[in-house]
């Protein structure tokens, strides 16, 4: 038994917030990551940063849209609203909240301020930055503390998925320090610049505690299901934002903390960025062989495929900062090759949920439907895949 949309009447195609779920804060996600992560490139194209600050503003217009519609599914629709918080399958989307206030908050100050002026996106980063860490914060608490107490789940249930409340912090870690410069100096920008390396802590090894069941998931049990492949991208989030964070500390660090404190923030970015972006390489092609493998089988389009955009942001600003702090070319060539793949993802994502969109399937009621079982996702007797 699988769940498939039901096509509403041309009357009710639009306007309908009852199964608007927190997983389409990902939409903001990835679109705020394409503006932050194109004005971030080690290069100088024209035109490229007014087109970025075009797409941050269409970000910021996503997130008020949604946050508007959310209210309204969670006055109008509370009895959804709460399933939504007991499904495991729903329940860890509610870190994207957290990062879609994070991203565009963060992008207010890297390209936005070019239209807003600076003192107005200091302060709606500064607000968006102290809302986004607190939820995301308490999502990194209360959500895996449901997993424990509510939710019924199996370890055939794990998905990348269950990252997304984690990564949270991380976001905020990286994003802290561009608020560092503007806070008065002394006590301030330290404690700034020392809670974002805390958070840091707090989420890389919260998802070095949960990696290993997504990955035990995957190679036991077989590929995921075809809708939930593209999660596989999700694991370059952590990877990709901590090697940001790293390089964001080491940017801040010179005048915020004592020596020999700010020159060892400076070897950190590298010691830790250049290995962890290895691993997230490697992740990369293993999660593309097994998109290509779903693609082959049928795989349509599902809100999942903005798992394509943001994790590959958090690469293309995790390698530029590489780039920065080793002054290698091989890393600012990775950098803009990344932003390629991500800028043709977004617009693949966003081309196909403005068509769901229309046509109401995105937004429709779930119904149960009979589906034959796939013989290429069997398993022989010797564990191989069919």
């Amino acid at each position: 038994m699988v769940t498939v949309a039901r096509h509403p009447g041309p009357i009710r195609r639009l306007g309908t917030v009852r199964h608007l779920g927190p997983n389409w804060y990902s939409a903001v996600m990835g679109t705020a990551a394409v503006a932050t992560a194109g004005a971030g490139l080690p290069l100088h194209i024209p035109g490229l940063r007014t087109l970025c600050t075009a797409v941050w503003a269409l970000s910021l217009l996503l997130l008020l849209a949604l946050l508007g519609a959310r209210a309204r599914h969670w006055t109008r629709h509370r009895d959804q609203a709460r399933a939504h918080l007991l499904d495991p399958a729903m329940a860890p989307f509610y870190g994207c909240l957290s990062m879609a206030l994070l991203a565009v908050g963060g992008g207010a100050l890297t390209v936005g301020r070019d239209w807003i002026g600076s003192a107005a996106a200091v302060a709606l980063d500064a607000v968006l930055f102290v809302a986004g860490t607190a939820i995301g914060l308490a999502a990194a608490v209360a959500v895996p503390y449901l997993m424990a107490v509510r939710h019924r789940i199996e370890p055939s249930q794990a998905t990348p998925v269950w990252l997304l409340p984690l990564v949270a912090p991380m976001v905020s870690a990286a994003l802290g320090p561009l608020l560092v410069p503007h806070l008065p100096p002394g006590q301030a920008r330290e404690t700034l610049l020392l809670a974002s390396v805390a958070m840091f802590g707090l989420s890389l090894l919260a998802t070095l505690l949960m990696l290993p069941l997504v990955f035990a998931r995957l190679i036991t049990g077989g590929p995921l299901p075809l809708a939930l492949t593209p999660t596989l991208f999700l694991v370059l989030g952590p990877l990709g934002q901590s090697t940001t964070a790293v390089g964001a500390f080491a940017d801040v660090a010179p005048g915020v903390v004592p020596a020999p404190y700010s020159e060892g923030f400076g070897i950190l970015a590298v010691l830790y960025g250049v290995p962890v972006m290895g691993f997230a390489l490697l992740w990369s092609g293993l999660a593309t062989a097994h998109v290509v493998r779903a693609r082959r089988h049928g795989m349509g389009f599902a809100m999942t495929w903005w798992a394509f955009t943001f994790p590959v942001g958090t690469c293309v600003t995790g390698a530029a900062a590489l780039a920065r702090h080793t002054g290698l070319v091989v890393y600012e060539g990775l950098a803009v090759g990344l932003y390629a793949v991500l800028v043709v993802a977004w617009a693949a994502a966003a081309v196909h949920t403005a068509r769901g969109l229309l046509s109401g399937a995105l937004l429709a009621a779930p119904r149960t439907a009979l589906v034959v079982p796939r013989p290429v996702t069997g398993r022989t007797t010797s564990g191989a895949v069919r």
